[in-house]
């Protein structure tokens, strides 16, 4: 008779031989002219909706010198064909607004990023219904889902800022080997992000034009925090083992890893850009990328994570640390080795910070939120006559804070018909939860998965999402307007 441990090992390495078993097959049936043959790791790609299992591989079958051999040799053409399609979608050049910047004086992007379709125009697309635009095949496809820098591993991709700033300050080092962030860092907020807190807005940005890290928060916050909430932030800067950075000779780092800290994707309580794959979808191809959410104004919202609708914060900071860190798998969590959060003596302190996280000023609003006619602009005020009118966006995003707390489903697939792009199933997008737009000229790029460059090209994608018909000048003021939030 089998003892039932023996058994637990006698299935996962039977999934480990499966899953290599299938790789031959999967590259065999790959997709047609991909310049990579390097797809270890997307078994079961191209076989339909339903992955072959909902498990990671678990078994290591090959020395860490060879599979990072494997990903450095990979990584140039991962990278051209991911560059290929951002060069498709979108206009990366450098098109700063004037007289408007974010905060800490960066530039601000303008314009509309997302290329158009040959032969049609913005108002023309406008005109069309959405079964038109289906059916011409001229959805633009800046407005498809933005797949991660490579789908099949997905996994935290940060920015070189953040690696860089982490790098010097803790000595941690966030660069994976296989695979670069993406987007230019001129459509990234500014980095390092300010800080305020809604008990002291006497103090203003407490982050003094520092990141905060593990290295200087005690000397930054000491007499400012109750003990309490210092031992909250202490963990929120704490490095725990994640899927890419870890210690096992399956991770994405060279050198065995700490981990990632809640803040290196957070900095400061807000964002950098980091991206990642939502670890709650299978088979991996379904998956939608993620970029970081701001935890700023995180006490007046109730739905956390961009679309699994965890009800509180504290449910969403254990889930980040024992899940979504892991690609929502637990079986990997525990190879790997997850952080066993307890929730009375430390979630909660980390919940007692975050919820001290505050928006930046805005000082042409009044108190109810809406613009002070004395301190606004004309056109941020036809802006907002917009906004609550013809442009339908307070149907959702209410003031004084504009988010209703709710989650909505766009029905983006209504203008556009499935597909296969680098290894991303281009599929709807379901619900996704109401992001509060105070600060919202802070917090680029746009939409759960970065695919929105710049305002305008969120006010172009609602304008055709909602049938609004604005004119080019209404939506000129209505961008003057989410400028001023």
């Amino acid at each position: 008779m089998i003892r039932p441990s023996n058994r637990i090992w006698i299935v996962l390495l039977m999934s480990g031989l499966i899953l290599s078993f299938v790789h031959a097959d999967a590259q065999e049936g790959s997709q047609k002219g991909a310049p990579n043959p390097y797809l270890k790791g997307t078994e079961g790609y191209y076989k339909g909706p339903r992955g072959l299992t909902s498990y990671q591989p678990i078994a290591i079958d090959q020395p860490f010198a060879a599979r990072m051999a494997q990903d450095v040799a990979a990584k140039p053409g991962i990278e051209r064909e991911h560059q290929a399609l951002l060069d498709e979608r979108y206009d990366l050049g450098d098109h700063p607004a004037r007289g408007v910047t974010m905060e800490r004086g960066k530039p601000l992007q303008q314009g509309v990023r997302v290329k158009l379709p040959s032969g049609v125009t913005w108002d023309q697309l406008a005109t069309m219904s959405p079964d038109d635009i289906r059916g011409r095949g001229v959805w633009p496809k800046g407005f498809l889902p933005l797949p991660h820098p490579f789908h099949p591993t997905g996994g935290f991709v940060f920015p070189k800022e953040e690696i860089d700033a982490i790098k010097r300050q803790d000595g941690r080092d966030l660069t994976r080997f296989d695979i670069d962030f993406d987007l230019p860092e001129r459509f990234l907020a500014a980095f390092p992000p300010a800080m305020y807190l809604t008990p002291r807005p006497d103090l203003g940005d407490v982050s003094q034009g520092k990141l905060v890290s593990l290295t200087n928060y005690f000397e930054m916050f000491n007499g400012i925090l109750t003990p309490r909430q210092l031992e909250g932030l202490r963990l929120l800067l704490t490095p725990f083992p994640q899927q890419q950075f870890n210690a096992t000779d399956d991770r994405k780092s060279e050198i065995p890893s700490q981990g990632s800290a809640c803040f290196d994707c957070h900095s400061n309580g807000h964002q950098n850009g980091t991206t990642h794959l939502a670890p709650d979808t299978r088979p991996e191809w379904f998956r939608h990328r993620i970029g970081t959410v701001s935890l700023r104004g995180v006490n007046i919202q109730r739905l956390f994570g961009s679309q699994r609708a965890l009800k509180t914060i504290e449910d969403f900071t254990e889930f980040e640390q024992r899940t979504a860190y892991f690609d929502g798998d637990i079986v990997t969590a525990a190879k790997k080795g997850v952080n066993p959060l307890e929730r009375g003596s430390q979630v909660d302190f980390m919940a007692d910070f975050e919820e001290m996280l505050d928006f930046p000023p805005a000082p042409k609003l009044d108190l109810l939120g809406k613009l002070d006619p004395a301190k606004a602009t004309p056109a941020e005020m036809r802006g907002q006559g917009i906004f609550f009118g013809k442009g339908q966006c307070a149907s959702c995003h209410q003031p004084p804070y504009y988010t209703d707390n709710l989650m909505h489903d766009l029905e983006t697939e209504r203008f556009f018909k499935p597909e296969m792009v680098n290894y991303a199933m281009e599929v709807g997008d379901g619900k996704i939860k109401t992001f509060p737009l105070r600060g919202v000229k802070d917090n680029p790029p746009y939409l759960h998965d970065e695919r929105l460059l710049t305002l305008d090209d969120t006010v172009e994608f609602f304008n055709l999402v909602l049938g609004d018909k604005l004119t080019a000048e209404e939506k000129q003021d209505l961008v003057a307007f989410l400028r001023a939030l």
